[in-house]
């Protein structure tokens, strides 16, 4: 599967543009804030029904136009094409379509168009709270098991009402042992699929970067969560009485996160900035991998950024694994055009050169 032609309009700083792509390698490369980046979340967006850098639809559109609007049409494993379209409004009014049939729910889009994206906005996995490494698991299950994004969706529901009807002074008891009930299956769900996907990717994570350092650091990924030989009915009995004094759900998958380990010692505090970029890099290698061997279509790469924090011995075993990674489609941006020359001679692949600037987006 490939995207084969973009059209946007008035999408960020990309005011229109009609871009017909390579199937294998396209390099893009411009000044910093040319637009580089926003060509590759247009892709993204296709994909994903949303923004790679945000969760509100208000910086997808230009400043001052009342509505953004994006095209795509895709190459399919079995010959056919897809035309992909979405509007988004100013007001807030957001649609997708898969042909002429618009969606009812934008989940059901989820799946169809795979992707991993490598941005220099990876690195809040590493330095930010648990909440955005529970994204990093979110986003990939819910690309391979519409299940588990029903589930995840089912619960974050019940939590809020379960919050809001712990603030109340007078809570019936049975009322919060009928959520505990209602909440336990999705939890259970939720925390069993999260732990299988952290068990498939952690020996790949750990083989990718062997590859990236040359075997010089060993890492280690984890995943620890609250449910950890327990049930989530069991759990919230153990924490009844914290939860009336302190008004909110105390414990639960909410809660869930990931340990980076570099040699034994925390990632976060002991990796340099290079390490740190290496292991985000084997992180999102695996990821490529998981789904192409679990889903069976190959995702589109986009890599935006990714030699930055690099040394030169580490960007050359990255272009060593992307050459021989049976890749599919990607996307790769630069602002150091020479650069990105030496990475086309690098992959002996059909390709494409697009220069960006100030959102004008031109083929070579």
């Amino acid at each position: 599967m490939f995207l084969n032609r973009v059209i946007l309009h008035d999408f960020k700083n990309i005011a229109e543009a009609d871009i017909p792509f390579s199937p294998k390698v396209n390099y893009i490369y411009g000044s910093n804030g040319a637009g580089k980046t926003n060509l590759l979340d247009a892709v993204y967006y296709l994909s994903m029904t949303k923004s790679y850098f945000s969760s509100s639809d208000q910086y997808v559109y230009a400043y001052g136009a009342p509505e953004a609007t994006l095209c795509g049409y895709y190459q399919m494993d079995n010959g056919t094409e897809e035309k992909i379209t979405a509007s988004v409004k100013r007001g807030g009014e957001k649609a997708f379509r898969r042909g002429a049939k618009a969606y009812a729910r934008f989940s059901e889009h989820i799946g169809l168009l795979p992707v991993v994206m490598v941005s220099p906005l990876d690195s809040v996995l590493i330095n930010d709270t648990g909440e955005e490494r529970r994204k990093y698991l979110n986003f990939i299950l819910s690309q391979i098991d519409r299940s588990y994004l029903q589930h995840i969706q089912a619960y974050n529901q019940l939590l809020l009402q379960r919050n809001r009807l712990l603030k109340e002074e007078a809570m019936p008891d049975l009322l919060l042992e009928t959520f505990s009930e209602r909440m336990a299956p999705h939890a259970a769900y939720v925390h069993q699929r999260r732990r299988d996907l952290c068990e498939q990717l952690r020996p790949l994570v750990q083989d990718f970067y062997r590859q990236l350092s040359q075997g010089k650091e060993a890492v280690d990924l984890a995943y620890r969560s609250d449910l950890d030989g327990t049930t989530l009915e069991e759990l919230f009995a153990r924490e009844a009485d914290k939860e009336r004094v302190l008004h909110y759900t105390t414990a639960g998958i909410q809660r869930d996160d990931l340990q980076f380990r570099l040699d034994g010692h925390p990632l976060r505090r002991c990796g340099s900035q290079g390490q740190q970029k290496s292991f985000l890099l084997a992180m999102k290698l695996a990821q490529f991998r998981f789904v192409r061997e679990i889903y069976g279509q190959t995702p589109i790469l986009l890599l935006d950024d990714v030699f930055d924090k690099l040394d030169m011995q580490r960007v050359e075993d990255l272009l060593a694994l992307v050459s021989t990674l049976d890749f599919g489609q990607i996307f790769l941006t630069d602002s150091n055009k020479v650069r990105l020359d030496k990475v086309a001679r690098s992959i002996d692949a059909p390709c494409r050169s697009f220069f960006v600037e100030s959102g004008q987006i031109t083929a070579e």
